[in-house]
């Protein structure tokens, strides 16, 4: 049986990508304030356009710009300004949370750091197999397979009996390369999300899970739509154009019968 767990890339990499862009040979243009490559050689073709890729991506310098830990922090930006999700004194699960630019977000949208005097204040739980640096007003659970019995306990524990108000998550396989298997590894995911926040959501809670679209989309849909009373396959624009990546937002949820 294949073993899936969760990941994101290390929040390792992404504080020291400005370190992996000069290492490749990238400078600073003063009159175009534009980075361009100088020296590739030696590295390889997916090295190569990974770096041309980061380079030409306009969410990255945003992100840096905005103190937030990686690209990543604008998607769920775009979709809860869109569809208004979030508000302060709400307790959200943040899962595959690594390296943490969503659960920026999250405190900031929840007031989880009580900023906005008179106003109820936010709780979010982290959790990801890898570590996480710590982020102000977030409880992390790291280094922590979401997908294990012992990661419920634990979160349960955390929760102290509250029940979410939403559960989010941006959770994804390892790539293999073979799309299908990866689409089944990624729902495979998605439904442990769909089972963490049947088990814990508050009745009207919404639930926000990241999906590489393929064949059994649809089905995840479909099983969404017996809990939550509003399902959505969003793409925000600052998901790669050229990427398989979609969420589904399922808003309402009906709470389980007895």
């Amino acid at each position: 049986m294949h073993v899936l767990r969760p990941h994101l890339r290390s929040s390792l990499q992404l504080k020291t990508s400005d370190h992996v862009l000069l290492a490749a040979g990238f400078t600073m243009s003063a009159k175009a304030e534009k980075q361009v490559p100088t020296n590739l050689k030696g590295r390889s073709k997916s090295s190569q356009e990974w770096l041309s890729r980061q380079l030409a991506d306009p969410y990255v310098e945003k992100a840096k710009m905005s103190n937030y830990r990686c690209r990543s922090a604008f998607k769920l930006i775009e979709i809860d300004d869109k569809f208004r999700l979030l508000s302060p004194g709400q307790c959200v699960v943040d899962c595959g949370a690594a390296p943490g630019s969503w659960s920026q977000v999250l405190v900031q949208r929840t007031n989880a750091l009580s900023k906005d005097a008179g106003k109820p204040v936010g709780t979010v739980i982290a959790i990801d197999r890898l570590p996480i640096y710590p982020i102000e007003g977030v409880t992390i659970i790291g280094n922590t397979d979401f997908t294990t019995a012992a990661a419920r306990e634990k979160l349960l524990s955390v929760m102290e009996g509250r029940q979410a108000d939403a559960v989010v998550s941006d959770m994804a396989p390892n790539a293999t390369g073979v799309r299908a298997m990866d689409h089944e590894n990624i729902v495979h995911l998605a439904y442990s999300a769909v089972r963490f926040a049947a088990q814990t959501s508050r009745v009207g809670a919404f639930l926000l899970v990241k999906l590489w679209d393929g064949a059994i989309t649809i089905a995840l849909e479909r099983d969404l739509m017996r809990f939550y009373d509003k399902v959505k396959a969003v793409k925000p624009m600052a998901s790669r154009s050229d990427s398989a990546e979609m969420f589904f937002l399922a808003r309402g949820f009906k709470g389980l019968q007895s």
